[in-house]
């Protein structure tokens, strides 16, 4: 298959963990049987049709698409991504939900265009980057451009509000910054700098306060602010060794918040136990490290910051979402890659991972040069 050319063990990887997703996002949206107003058939056909099915078609454009031309217009994607996601905030095209401005209303469904602006962070963070790698060491030329690139979205997802999303960005951006040769003192600057954003975010964000409490008080609120965390590992602890059977999972009914979305992989680990989620874990791991193996094998530092780019955001959001589930880290919101609920998330998923392909196939090229 020619979009697989590239690396057909990421490509594999990538299919692997697609139609794993499904199947799991399947059994995950039964748990909505118990609940009322909600049609389980259409959310399964709204992943598979509009999320998997665009997201193939995404990601054989972006393994096919000169990468010369993604890098001539990395400026002006960004833009557009930029002003896609500020129109959440037009009365009667964005859709306010749960206390938040982030989705776009398009009738059959809706569309979170923040899941796009990663992608256009990452080309323009690469292409800025490719471009200026040498001059990192001057403030003035490195840490100030950086801080504005990074800051226009933050401001703009922080004003939705969508913290977990501004975190997965920033996180990357910081990455990507200092694997292009950035001088560690900058790691100060920013290391100073996160640390006062979020204390601003959890002063005026209350539900980031809560969290962080229930975190280490996961006992205090049974019922309230700690209940799903604490029914997630109830979930996760059921599943034992080789879980309670695909598809068996009892959490998902009536028990435990959003089994399609943020706990899915709880009711994941429920059903297939311990060796279930450690597979799970090994497609994500094997996928971020085929990734970064692309990214190093790079010729061209724009296409070996974007699979790099790509391959970390990827696999944070999993670490985060899992991480959470576990109670490992305070509950973010963050879903996980591939298989909660979510079309526009798995469509940019699949984009990432075929511009990923289209990187690696610059590579087995040269060879044949």
């Amino acid at each position: 298959m020619k979009f697989a050319a590239g690396d057909r063990i990421f490509f594999l990887l990538v299919l692997a963990l697609s139609l794993a997703g499904i199947a799991i996002f399947s059994s995950a949206a039964l748990g909505l049987l118990a609940r009322s107003n909600t049609s389980v058939s259409h959310e399964i056909l709204l992943q598979i049709i509009l999320g998997l099915g665009l997201g193939y078609v995404g990601l054989v454009v972006a393994r096919l698409l000169p990468l010369s031309l993604v890098r001539a217009y990395a400026p002006y994607l960004f833009g557009a991504t930029l002003f896609f996601t500020a129109l959440v905030f037009i009365p009667g095209i964005g859709l306010h939900a749960n206390g938040a401005t982030r989705w776009i209303n398009v009738g059959f469904t809706t569309i979170q265009p923040a899941e796009f602006l990663k992608i256009g962070f990452v080309f323009m963070l690469a292409w800025w980057l490719a471009a200026h790698a040498r001059a990192l060491k001057d403030p003035k030329k490195g840490l100030g451009p950086f801080l504005t690139i990074g800051g226009i979205p933050a401001l703009l997802l922080l004003a939705q509000p969508n913290t977990s999303t501004t975190l997965v960005i920033l996180a990357t951006g910081a990455a990507m910054y200092f694997v292009s040769g950035a001088p560690w003192r900058d790691f100060a600057v920013l290391a100073s700098l996160a640390v006062l954003v979020f204390g601003a975010v959890v002063l005026f964000r209350p539900y980031v306060l809560q969290r962080i409490d229930t975190f280490f008080n996961p006992s205090a609120h049974s019922l309230g602010a700690s209940y799903q965390i604490q029914q997630s590992l109830i979930a996760i602890g059921s599943g034992g060794l080789i879980g309670t059977g695909f598809g068996q999972g009892a959490e998902k009914f009536d028990y435990l918040p959003e089994p399609d979305g943020d706990s899915v992989f709880a009711v994941y680990a429920e059903e297939t136990g311990f060796i279930g989620a450690l597979l799970l874990l090994t497609l994500f791991v094997g996928l971020a490290a085929r990734g970064l193996v692309i990214s190093s094998n790079s010729r061209d530092l724009f296409g070996g910051l974007i699979a790099f780019g790509f391959s970390f955001m990827i696999i944070i959001q999993a670490f985060v979402n899992i991480s959470a589930m576990l109670g490992i880290i305070p509950l973010t919101g963050i879903p996980l890659p591939f298989v909660s609920h979510g079309g526009t998330a798995l469509v940019a998923i699949l984009l990432m991972c075929g511009f990923i392909l289209n990187v690696a196939s610059r590579q087995q090229a040269a060879k044949l040069v």
